[in-house]
């Protein structure tokens, strides 16, 4: 049957009458798929990666350059500047000990 089929009540009657009833139910049955079918948009299939890619900047096995030496900090003075922010971070009532603090501070 066509989708824009369209019975009229001679039809139906018809249909009732046939087959006990069950080409009307058949036919109410495709009515409803139909409908179903123009209502509902098709499923799109995900996008898929590329195989084997794994998410990151940088291949596997590879890291990713270092700062450049001009940035690169001194291990004395990194140590100085954890306990500075240490003392300032657990002992704010008690003088710093860090001995980069100007002496007002201290």
């Amino acid at each position: 049957m066509s989708e824009d089929f369209e019975p009229d009540v001679d039809d139906i009657k018809a249909m009732r009458s046939e087959n006990g009833g069950a080409d009307l139910k058949a036919f109410m049955r495709q009515q409803i798929a139909n409908g179903r079918a123009r209502r509902e948009q098709p499923k799109s299939k995900p996008v898929l990666k590329p195989p084997g890619h794994k998410p990151g900047a940088w291949p596997p096995g590879t890291s990713p350059p270092g700062p450049p030496p001009e940035r690169q900090i001194p291990a004395h003075v990194w140590q100085a500047a954890a306990r500075h922010y240490s003392n300032e971070t657990n002992r704010p009532d008690q003088p710093c000990d860090c001995g980069n603090c100007p002496e007002e501070t201290r």
